[in-house]
């Protein structure tokens, strides 16, 4: 084998960790053309996984050929490492992969919900995966941009209460993931549309150990009315200890009513229309 090519050969094994995805245009920017593209899945140093998308197989990782399907967490990882693309993973699938799975009811087709301020690769929807991408624009709830590097960016309180790197796989690789903090305010703003008042409020029984120093400077940044009606709602009736350590006094609650539920009861306190019976709402 020529320098050149180990040389080459070896860059790719250093940048592109195993089972991650790249798509043509990466490549091409680090000097992978077609031919040299296709050569290498002809020699098994690449797989391709769609047209103009590759990952660097591994022996434990199923092959594409064989119709196997790509894991949703190393697509996510390989938007946020190699790509840099600002999206980090939310809602929904944030509190299930923080352990309040069992709080929220499985969606027949799983979803795995993305908040971020890019527009979303055309690419990733090519892909044979067995969850189905849901993408958020992420400044619809809060006015900063995504920040995937947490560490060197953890002394802005706003980025502090929002992220954490989780460690996926193999590899070890991160995954940045909103907090639980952050991650209920998403969810709430898929009520009812999304996500129903009833499952909302499940999962408000497992958040009694939230932080009232994460959620204070996320509730004041939030841009959302009902969104911030309705985390609060929700925590009075559950009442959790984090709730009497916020200072509502710096939370804008908006003016006027909001109907979220044709016709629900009015709570007269928070403005929003709710179910008669939450236990109906299922």
């Amino acid at each position: 084998m020529g320098k050149q090519k180990q040389e080459k050969l070896n860059w790719l094994q250093r940048f592109l960790p195993e089972g991650l995805v790249a798509d043509a245009a990466w490549l091409e920017k680090n000097g992978y053309s077609g031919a040299l593209r296709k050569k290498y899945v002809a020699h098994g140093w690449l797989d391709r996984v769609a047209r103009g998308v590759y990952r660097r197989p591994a022996p434990q990782l199923p092959h594409k050929r064989a119709g196997m399907d790509v894991p949703w967490e190393s697509v996510v990882i390989s938007l946020q490492m190699l790509l840099h693309a600002k999206f980090v993973l939310g809602g929904r699938t944030a509190l299930e992969l923080q352990g309040f799975a069992h709080y929220l009811s499985s969606a027949p087709q799983r979803e795995v919900h993305l908040y971020g301020t890019d527009k979303h690769p055309g690419w990733v929807l090519k892909l044979n995966l067995e969850s189905r991408f849901v993408f958020h624009n992420a400044k619809r709830l809060f006015p900063n941009d995504v920040v995937l590097d947490v560490d060197n960016k953890a002394n802005d309180p706003l980025v502090r209460s929002s992220y954490v790197p989780q460690r996926w796989g193999k590899w070890d690789l991160p995954l940045i993931t909103s907090l639980p903090e952050r991650a209920i305010l998403e969810l709430l703003d898929e009520v009812p549309e999304r996500e129903t008042f009833h499952q909302a409020d499940m999962l408000f029984e497992g958040l009694r150990n939230l932080s009232p120093r994460k959620l204070q400077p996320l509730l004041q940044a939030c841009r959302s009315v009902k969104v911030k009606r309705l985390f609060l709602w929700f925590a009075e009736r559950h009442q959790p200890s984090w709730l009497n350590a916020l200072d509502r006094g710096g939370i804008d609650l908006g003016k006027g009513k909001r109907m979220l539920v044709k016709g629900g009861k009015l709570d007269p306190k928070f403005n929003i229309t709710v179910p008669e019976s939450l236990d109906g709402d299922r």
